[in-house]
């Protein structure tokens, strides 16, 4: 499923909401050691926060630099990750940095951090591009901004 992204003013979002973005910040800004102590300090569950930390996002941090971080879970198939990096190359973004996990029963974890200044085209149509990969599993914007 393609999932769409809102420009949503702060005084709509749910108190949690807020109070997830408060606690990225502390752990972004090295304000806190962990994340069990940014969100004791906003007053916040470990669970809200893991339900939230991948869906809410500033608004600065996103336009600031367009940098976006994508994590994969992928079929494990000799050449998948080439053709991965030829949709994000052929969108116009640049591989800034790659991690794979060893393959475990078939299936791999890739983190992308990719530069979105040159992209030809939306976010939202590279994720449903990418989505629809028969080797991709799952993708998702766990990112975004200055890292």
């Amino acid at each position: 499923m393609d999932k769409k992204f809102y420009l949503v003013r702060e005084d709509v979002l749910p108190e949690a909401m807020k109070k997830v973005l408060l606690a990225k910040e502390l752990i972004e800004r090295k304000k806190v050691d962990s994340v069990a102590e940014a969100v004791q300090l906003v007053d916040i569950s470990r669970s809200v926060f893991y339900k939230y930390r991948d869906a809410v996002f500033p608004f600065q941090a996103v336009i600031k630099e367009n940098i976006v971080t994508l994590f994969f879970h992928l079929e494990d198939r000799s050449g998948t990750l080439s053709q991965l990096l030829g949709v994000v190359a052929a969108a116009g973004c640049n591989v800034l940095t790659i991690h794979q996990t060893i393959p475990l029963q078939g299936r791999a974890n890739v983190t992308l951090s990719i530069s979105t200044n040159e992209m030809k085209e939306d976010i939202n149509e590279l994720l449903s591009k990418l989505r629809r990969l028969e080797f991709v599993e799952k993708v998702e914007i766990v990112g975004s901004g200055v890292y």
